[in-house]
């Protein structure tokens, strides 16, 4: 039985099993329903609707699944990205997990076994789990943007239906439970939490803990306006209130970022199916090749072929990082209250060895170089130590010194097995394939040039008539001497091959090239997040002026209470004002210009100005009387911005989503079979002179 046969018999008993369970599950539920009370039957009817069967399915297989070990771990996984959006409901956390968790590893299941039984190839087949990986992470992806979105959606529906309770009865309270009974599911949830927190006995301690689980940061924004409102009061401005213009403020910012997203999936919609396309269709378009053009053989099946389609899979995969990079919108790996596990990083770190070496590599505390990679680590919201990331570094150029090592090596074994095995074309043609007899006749070729170069020991230190010495006596049809000659001369070109397969000085020292690349892969990706992440800045600043547009017309408001509430908004500046308060007791004046030295960006040091003007020596009122014709002006300039920025973002993925199709298609088959084509050319030409 062929492994064809074996995939087939696989898949059919695979979907007998499915079928088998999802059989004895169904009668199992409808047993159990059966065996209720009349009441409860009466109530419900004969027969359970069939959405509430299916909800109780994956309800049941949640409770098998997370007692096998690796299937709760990946639950685990999805249900912490989850669980920012349906904190508090047990029962949706749970079917949303396990109705995520069936429909990527079914697709992706079904896909790869009619990939791996259209190809059952062992290369083919890892290749494909790995694919199938990649497209896991890039589907759970697609689904939290998703949930995110609907929220962002809702959330402005609560926001004006608040708006419209605050204006009937004047109570922040009142109108955010009549807001979260009659708004949407998701940011129901977020908004009866807001509600309970400030209803509470301790509601500052309430509202801490849900900024820790908080989905967005307009919600916290939302929540903490909403606090200071109901401790402080509502003050009526030229405007009209502080809170209904705190909603409004809000509601153009959810807006904004709705469009932002909404433009720039659109545009980069499609890209990283693209960028993983190249994957399965390697195999394709090397089997056509071959069929097509026969010199081709000696391409795929040499070392700078597979040397070939490695740097494709490579390119494939840096493609994909840098894409994800380009569309993440990840507020929530950000998050203090969250519970940091033992990364592999820092379990390596306790090794004396590792840290000796760690301590060996890394630049000395209080040097330009340190300064600059920790400020690299503040500016790209990296969320590991510095130590940690020369464990990261030593790790890549390790692994991938070896990796390239073995690769090599590798190579050189495969390439004195296709010298020896591995019939080839004895007429030379550039198109077409070989007959039969042609095959046949390179078989018994192959065969008797490995006999002989056995007899001969692989000496490559023979001499030309010691080879034709040894020829003739083997020879069994009555060669002439011209045969012999082009015989001996074959035997001897492939001597001198074997001999030469030996790992190389100059393959060492690229060994070590790809390891210093790997090496610096964590610093180059640090830069490219920093450069990504600095187009979000002026995103956050303007978020700053909302909310001390509505923090300046509270009358306690200090300027150590804005920088918290600063504190619980930020995301990309979070550190520096996090370092700011721990030392505002010390001096009010030296934390504030230690945090115009932390951060680069002029708006935000602009900021950082006003608030050290509000110190001492001008009211909060004052210092910010002109912001709301700055916000007019930074609102309509963002939005300028923003069109950039999306525009830059999309011609980047472009180039970078189409960069595998076009190494596949001209690395892999045109450069080549132009080269081939040239070579075949010099052959002709060759005989043709003879002529």
């Amino acid at each position: 039985m062929t492994s064809k046969d074996v995939l087939i018999l696989v898949f059919i008993i695979s979907l007998l099993l499915f079928a088998i369970t999802m059989g004895i599950v169904l009668w199992l539920s409808r047993r159990r329903v059966f065996h209720r009370g009349s009441v409860g039957r009466a109530e419900m009817g004969e027969n359970k609707p069939l959405r509430e069967m299916y909800r109780q399915w994956f309800q049941l297989a949640y409770m098998y699944g997370v007692k096998i070990p690796l299937v709760r771990s990946y639950l685990k996984r999805i249900r912490q990205r989850i669980a920012i959006i349906h904190p508090y409901d047990e029962i949706a956390l749970r079917f949303e997990t396990m109705k995520l968790a069936f429909a990527i590893t079914g697709t992706l299941t079904l896909t790869a076994l009619l990939l791996i039984w259209s190809q059952p190839d062992f290369g083919f087949m890892v290749i494909v789990i790995l694919a199938a990986a990649v497209i896991n992470n890039m589907l759970v992806e697609m689904f939290i943007n998703r949930l995110e979105r609907r929220v962002l959606v809702q959330s402005v529906e609560l926001f004006s239906l608040v708006r419209h309770h605050y204006q009937q009865h004047g109570m922040v309270e009142e109108a955010l439970y009549e807001g979260a009974e009659t708004s949407g599911h998701e940011i129901s949830i977020h908004a009866h939490r807001i509600y309970n927190a400030l209803v509470s006995n301790d509601p500052d301690e309430e509202l801490e803990r849900y900024y820790e689980v908080a989905p967005n940061r307009y919600l916290k924004a939302f929540a903490g306006i909403s606090h200071l409102v109901m401790e402080f009061g509502d003050h009526a401005r030229k405007q009209g209130s502080i809170y209904l213009h705190g909603l409004s403020g809000l509601t153009k910012e959810i807006q904004l970022e709705i469009l932002r997203r909404d433009k720039l999936d659109y545009l980069m919609k499609g890209l990283n199916v693209i960028a993983l396309a190249p994957v399965f269709f390697t195999k394709p378009i090397e089997r056509w090749a071959r069929s097509s053009f026969p010199s081709m053989d000696e391409f795929y099946m040499s070392k700078l072929g597979f040397i070939t389609k490695i740097s494709i899979y490579v390119i494939i995969l840096i493609s994909y990082v840098l894409l994800q990079k380009l569309q993440q919108n990840r507020e929530t790996d950000y998050r203090a209250g969250v519970e940091k596990k033992v990364t592999w990083e820092e379990r390596l770190y306790r090794i004396s060895f590792v840290r000796r070496l760690v301590d060996m590599m890394a630049p000395s505390p209080g040097t330009l170089n340190y300064d600059r990679q920790l400020r690299l680590l503040k500016e790209s919201n990296a969320r590991i130590k510095f130590e940690w990331l020369y464990v990261r570094r030593l790790t890549f150029f390790f692994l991938a010194f070896f990796l390239s090592l073995s690769v090599a090596m590798g190579l050189h074994v495969q390439a004195k097995h296709q010298l020896l095995y591995v019939p080839a074309a004895l007429n030379n043609s550039l198109f077409g394939q070989m007959s039969e007899i042609e095959r046949r006749q390179a078989e018994e070729t192959v065969e008797q040039d490995r006999l002989l170069m056995e007899q001969l020991q692989m000496s490559p230190n023979v001499t030309h008539d010691q080879v034709k010495h040894m020829v003739s006596e083997t020879d069994q049809m009555g060669l002439t001497m011209e045969q012999l000659d082009i015989i001996t001369d074959r035997i001897m070109i492939k001597l001198q091959r074997y001999d030469g397969e030996y790992l190389k000085w100059w393959e060492l020292l690229l060994s070590f090239l790809t390891g210093m690349a790997a090496y610096g892969a964590p610093l180059w990706l640090l830069y490219f997040h920093r450069k990504v992440r600095n187009m979000e800045m002026r995103h956050e600043v303007y978020q700053f002026q909302t909310v001390i547009s509505i923090l300046r017309g509270m009358e306690r408001i200090s300027v150590e209470g804005i920088l918290e509430w600063l504190n619980r908004f930020a995301v990309i500046f979070k550190i520096p004002i996090q370092k700011s308060l721990l030392h505002y007791e010390h001096g009010a004046q030296l934390a504030l210009l230690e945090l115009k030295e932390d951060v680069w960006f002029p708006d935000f040091q602009r900021l950082v100005d006003k608030l050290l003007l509000a110190v001492d020596k001008v009211p909060i009122k004052d210092v910010f009387d002109d912001l709301d014709g700055e916000m007019i002006f930074s609102f309509e300039q963002r939005k300028q911005e923003y069109e950039a920025m999306i525009d830059t973002k999309a011609a980047w993925a472009r180039l970078i989503g189409f960069t595998p199709m076009y190494a596949l298609i001209f690395m892999y088959l045109v450069i080549p079979l132009i080269g081939m084509s040239f070579s075949q050319m010099e052959t002709y030409y060759e005989q043709i002179q003879r002529l």
